[in-house]
């Protein structure tokens, strides 16, 4: 696995290079050509190919290059029998470019475009079998381990660190005997509500015990990255509470702990979980 991630890598490398290649290759042609009009129109075709190439796949890109050299020899053959005009040798280069281009393009991003397309089949798959806490209106611990699964094999192919952050309510289990339902319920949905609005949109939120209540984020990031995260989240939720009338006058604070996925150490969702939730009594 590692050294076939090694090797997307490496085509990747090879293919930006081809690519900042052909590209000063085109400029270099384009200012011998001498021809503005020209140059400039089809300059603007072949970035419309390369928007085809990185949206839509090589397949539609090639058909597009066919369409576009087709086009160019029509109206070469138009020129020379039509209005008797030399062939413009100078501008032939604009047969095989925008193909090479877009070519080394689809090298360079392929595996860009395939980590785009691993999340959208990950917010599909949501969609269609995601569990949800009626209260909150987030994924629970059964989606939580599922697409903690998805999250760990995208880290596997592609080297993206993933990390998970564990939140709770500090000394929640004092506070519940001091807070009213009412009050309990407003604390539960500002905490949802901050927490949720503290992530990044592929990041995704779960809440994983209502008793003691505890959410969990994934994250494509490392530790580091997923600590800035949660002092987001916390920084939030302080200045929420102090804004609410009903618990400003309680000491309510939230724990948080960060795991970073480490396949060396861990073997399945639960540990990089179960990591995370340890990781919640030493935030002091």
């Amino acid at each position: 696995m590692q050294n076939k991630n090694s090797k997307e890598h490496l085509y990747e490398d090879i293919g930006l290079l081809l690519l900042l290649l052909m590209l000063s290759i085109t400029a270099v042609l384009m200012m011998l050509s001498q021809n503005i009009v020209v140059n400039i129109i089809y300059l603007i075709i072949t970035m419309g190919i390369l928007i085809v190439t990185y949206f839509m796949g090589i397949i539609p890109s090639l058909l597009a290059n066919m369409v576009f050299i087709a086009f160019q020899t029509v109206v070469m053959l138009y020129e020379y029998f039509g209005l008797n005009h030399e062939i413009q040798w100078s501008l032939l280069f604009w047969l095989i470019m925008p193909l090479l281009i877009s070519l080394t393009m689809y090298l360079s991003t392929r595996s860009q475009i395939a980590l785009q397309k691993a999340n959208s089949d990950l917010h599909a798959a949501l969609v269609e079998r995601g569990a949800f806490d009626q209260q909150t209106n987030l994924r629970t611990t059964v989606a939580y381990v599922e697409d903690a699964g998805v999250f760990i094999e995208t880290s596997r192919r592609f080297e993206i660190p993933v990390s998970t952050l564990i939140i709770k309510i500090r000394y929640f289990n004092d506070l519940r005997r001091m807070m009213s339902d009412r009050q309990l319920q407003l604390l539960l949905q500002i905490a949802s509500e901050v927490i949720k609005s503290s992530t990044r949109d592929n990041d995704i939120t779960y809440i994983l015990e209502n008793e003691d209540p505890t959410w969990a984020i994934l994250l494509y990031t490392n530790a580091t990255g997923g600590k800035i995260a949660g002092q987001r989240a916390k920084d939030a939720f302080e200045k929420r509470i102090k804004e609410s009338p009903e618990l400003v006058n309680l000491a309510i604070s939230m724990v948080v702990g960060v795991s970073e996925w480490n396949a060396e150490e861990m073997s399945n969702p639960y540990d990089l979980m179960n990591d995370g939730i340890k990781e919640t009594q030493y935030d002091v």
